[in-house]
Protein backbone atom coordinates (compact mmCIF):
# COMPACT_ATOMS: atom_id res chain seq x y z
CA UNK A 1 0.00 0.00 0.00
CA UNK A 2 1.31 3.47 -0.83
CA UNK A 3 1.19 6.08 1.92
CA UNK A 4 0.46 9.70 1.04
CA UNK A 5 0.59 12.73 3.31
CA UNK A 6 -3.19 12.56 3.80
CA UNK A 7 -3.87 8.85 4.17
CA UNK A 8 -2.83 5.43 2.93
CA UNK A 9 -3.81 4.91 -0.71
CA UNK A 10 -4.35 1.45 -2.09
CA UNK A 11 -2.87 0.83 -5.51
CA UNK A 12 -5.22 -0.50 -8.16
CA UNK A 13 -3.08 -3.63 -8.55
CA UNK A 14 -3.43 -4.28 -4.81
CA UNK A 15 -7.17 -3.79 -5.06
CA UNK A 16 -7.49 -6.21 -7.98
CA UNK A 17 -5.54 -8.89 -6.08
CA UNK A 18 -7.71 -8.38 -3.00
CA UNK A 19 -10.91 -8.48 -5.11
CA UNK A 20 -9.83 -11.75 -6.79
CA UNK A 21 -9.04 -13.31 -3.41
CA UNK A 22 -12.37 -12.18 -1.92
CA UNK A 23 -14.28 -13.49 -4.94
CA UNK A 24 -12.68 -16.94 -4.56
CA UNK A 25 -12.82 -17.10 -0.76
CA UNK A 26 -15.96 -15.34 0.44
CA UNK A 27 -19.33 -16.29 -0.99
CA UNK A 28 -21.15 -13.25 -2.37
CA UNK A 29 -18.19 -10.87 -1.90
CA UNK A 30 -18.14 -8.14 -4.54
CA UNK A 31 -15.53 -5.45 -3.97
CA UNK A 32 -15.27 -2.07 -5.69
CA UNK A 33 -12.67 0.70 -5.70
CA UNK A 34 -14.32 4.07 -6.36
CA UNK A 35 -13.08 7.57 -5.61
CA UNK A 36 -10.06 6.08 -3.84
CA UNK A 37 -12.29 4.09 -1.47
CA UNK A 38 -12.43 0.34 -1.08
CA UNK A 39 -16.04 -0.75 -0.77
CA UNK A 40 -18.16 -3.82 -0.86
CA UNK A 41 -21.49 -4.34 -2.51
CA UNK A 42 -24.17 -5.84 -0.33
CA UNK A 43 -25.25 -9.34 -1.20
CA UNK A 44 -28.36 -8.82 -3.34
CA UNK A 45 -31.68 -9.89 -1.87
CA UNK A 46 -34.46 -11.62 -3.81
CA UNK A 47 -36.26 -8.38 -4.64
CA UNK A 48 -33.01 -6.90 -5.98
CA UNK A 49 -32.64 -9.93 -8.23
CA UNK A 50 -36.26 -9.65 -9.37
CA UNK A 51 -35.67 -6.04 -10.43
CA UNK A 52 -32.62 -7.02 -12.51
CA UNK A 53 -34.58 -9.91 -14.05
CA UNK A 54 -37.47 -7.58 -14.91
CA UNK A 55 -35.14 -5.00 -16.45
CA UNK A 56 -33.28 -7.67 -18.44
CA UNK A 57 -36.56 -8.89 -19.94
CA UNK A 58 -37.69 -5.36 -20.84
CA UNK A 59 -34.36 -4.57 -22.50
CA UNK A 60 -34.35 -7.82 -24.49
CA UNK A 61 -37.95 -7.30 -25.65
CA UNK A 62 -37.33 -3.77 -26.90
CA UNK A 63 -33.69 -4.08 -28.00
CA UNK A 64 -32.91 -7.79 -28.65
CA UNK A 65 -29.46 -6.91 -30.02
CA UNK A 66 -28.44 -5.71 -26.55
CA UNK A 67 -27.59 -7.55 -23.34
CA UNK A 68 -27.85 -6.43 -19.72
CA UNK A 69 -24.69 -7.95 -18.27
CA UNK A 70 -24.84 -8.32 -14.49
CA UNK A 71 -21.35 -9.69 -13.87
CA UNK A 72 -18.74 -7.60 -15.69
CA UNK A 73 -16.54 -5.23 -13.69
CA UNK A 74 -15.70 -1.89 -15.30
CA UNK A 75 -12.68 0.40 -15.25
CA UNK A 76 -13.93 3.84 -14.22
CA UNK A 77 -12.23 7.04 -13.07
CA UNK A 78 -9.06 7.60 -15.02
CA UNK A 79 -7.70 9.80 -12.22
CA UNK A 80 -7.91 7.19 -9.46
CA UNK A 81 -8.12 4.08 -11.62
CA UNK A 82 -11.44 3.07 -10.09
CA UNK A 83 -13.12 -0.28 -10.47
CA UNK A 84 -16.90 -0.70 -10.28
CA UNK A 85 -19.26 -3.66 -10.47
CA UNK A 86 -22.58 -2.29 -11.71
CA UNK A 87 -25.73 -4.29 -11.09
CA UNK A 88 -26.11 -4.16 -14.87
CA UNK A 89 -24.25 -2.88 -17.94
CA UNK A 90 -26.29 -2.56 -21.13
CA UNK A 91 -24.08 -3.41 -24.11
CA UNK A 92 -24.27 -4.92 -27.57
CA UNK A 93 -24.35 -8.70 -27.37
CA UNK A 94 -20.84 -10.11 -26.87
CA UNK A 95 -19.32 -6.64 -26.29
CA UNK A 96 -17.27 -7.99 -23.39
CA UNK A 97 -16.01 -11.09 -25.20
CA UNK A 98 -12.30 -11.43 -24.49
CA UNK A 99 -12.38 -8.83 -21.72
CA UNK A 100 -10.79 -9.60 -18.38
CA UNK A 101 -12.35 -9.11 -14.98
CA UNK A 102 -12.28 -5.31 -15.42
CA UNK A 103 -13.42 -4.14 -18.86
CA UNK A 104 -13.09 -0.83 -20.65
CA UNK A 105 -16.47 0.98 -20.35
CA UNK A 106 -16.44 2.30 -23.94
CA UNK A 107 -19.10 -0.12 -25.29
CA UNK A 108 -21.47 0.47 -22.34
CA UNK A 109 -24.67 2.34 -23.27
CA UNK A 110 -26.11 2.34 -19.75
CA UNK A 111 -25.15 1.20 -16.27
CA UNK A 112 -27.77 0.21 -13.71
CA UNK A 113 -27.66 0.25 -9.94
CA UNK A 114 -30.42 -0.93 -7.62
CA UNK A 115 -30.10 0.43 -4.11
CA UNK A 116 -29.49 -1.98 -1.28
CA UNK A 117 -30.69 -1.54 2.25
CA UNK A 118 -27.29 -0.76 3.75
CA UNK A 119 -25.64 2.27 5.30
CA UNK A 120 -23.28 2.88 2.37
CA UNK A 121 -25.95 3.18 -0.35
CA UNK A 122 -26.28 6.95 -0.14
CA UNK A 123 -22.61 7.72 -0.77
CA UNK A 124 -21.96 4.83 -3.13
CA UNK A 125 -25.03 4.79 -5.43
CA UNK A 126 -26.17 8.42 -5.24
CA UNK A 127 -22.84 10.27 -5.11
CA UNK A 128 -19.68 8.30 -6.00
CA UNK A 129 -21.03 6.15 -8.80
CA UNK A 130 -22.73 8.92 -10.81
CA UNK A 131 -19.42 10.81 -10.79
CA UNK A 132 -17.40 7.75 -11.74
CA UNK A 133 -19.77 6.66 -14.51
CA UNK A 134 -20.03 10.19 -15.94
CA UNK A 135 -16.25 10.51 -15.80
CA UNK A 136 -15.96 7.26 -17.76
CA UNK A 137 -18.30 8.71 -20.42
CA UNK A 138 -21.10 6.16 -19.95
CA UNK A 139 -24.11 7.78 -21.67
CA UNK A 140 -26.85 6.76 -19.19
CA UNK A 141 -26.84 5.84 -15.50
CA UNK A 142 -30.12 4.33 -14.29
CA UNK A 143 -30.60 4.28 -10.52
CA UNK A 144 -33.53 2.27 -9.22
CA UNK A 145 -33.87 3.69 -5.74
CA UNK A 146 -35.81 1.35 -3.48
CA UNK A 147 -35.51 3.72 -0.50
CA UNK A 148 -37.31 6.61 -2.20
CA UNK A 149 -39.37 4.45 -4.64
CA UNK A 150 -38.00 6.48 -7.55
CA UNK A 151 -36.21 5.90 -10.82
CA UNK A 152 -33.39 8.36 -11.51
CA UNK A 153 -32.13 8.64 -15.08
CA UNK A 154 -28.77 10.38 -15.37
CA UNK A 155 -27.71 11.35 -18.91
CA UNK A 156 -25.47 13.67 -20.91
CA UNK A 157 -22.15 12.99 -19.15
CA UNK A 158 -19.78 15.94 -19.07
CA UNK A 159 -16.51 15.23 -17.32
CA UNK A 160 -17.28 14.14 -13.78
CA UNK A 161 -21.04 14.71 -13.75
CA UNK A 162 -24.25 14.11 -15.64
CA UNK A 163 -25.85 17.30 -16.93
CA UNK A 164 -29.38 15.87 -16.89
CA UNK A 165 -31.04 13.94 -14.06
CA UNK A 166 -34.70 12.99 -14.37
CA UNK A 167 -36.45 11.63 -11.27
CA UNK A 168 -39.77 9.80 -11.52
CA UNK A 169 -41.75 7.83 -8.92
CA UNK A 170 -42.33 4.11 -9.36
CA UNK A 171 -45.45 3.65 -11.49
CA UNK A 172 -44.60 6.32 -14.07
CA UNK A 173 -43.43 5.59 -17.61
CA UNK A 174 -39.70 6.22 -17.97
CA UNK A 175 -38.21 6.93 -21.40
CA UNK A 176 -34.51 6.13 -21.37
CA UNK A 177 -32.67 8.53 -23.70
CA UNK A 178 -30.53 7.57 -26.68
CA UNK A 179 -28.40 5.62 -27.19
CA UNK A 180 -30.58 3.35 -25.03
CA UNK A 181 -34.02 4.17 -26.49
CA UNK A 182 -36.04 1.92 -24.18
CA UNK A 183 -39.27 2.77 -22.37
CA UNK A 184 -39.89 1.35 -18.90
CA UNK A 185 -43.35 0.82 -17.43
CA UNK A 186 -42.27 0.96 -13.78
CA UNK A 187 -45.47 -0.12 -11.98
CA UNK A 188 -43.91 -3.54 -11.29
CA UNK A 189 -41.13 -1.96 -9.21
CA UNK A 190 -43.65 -1.30 -6.45
CA UNK A 191 -43.72 -5.08 -5.82
CA UNK A 192 -40.04 -5.22 -4.88
CA UNK A 193 -39.62 -2.66 -2.11
CA UNK A 194 -39.93 -3.00 1.67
Amino acid sequence: MTVTADRPQMLVTEFEELARHADRSIEGARLEFINGHLGGKAVPDGDHGSIIEWLTRVCMQQRPELWLDSHQGLVVESYREGRARPDGSLVASHAFAGAGEWADPTPVLMVVEVTSYDSDTDRRDRTDKPRAYAGAGIPVYLLIDRDTCEVKVHSRPDGGRYETVQTLPFGKEVALPEPVGITLETEALKNWVR
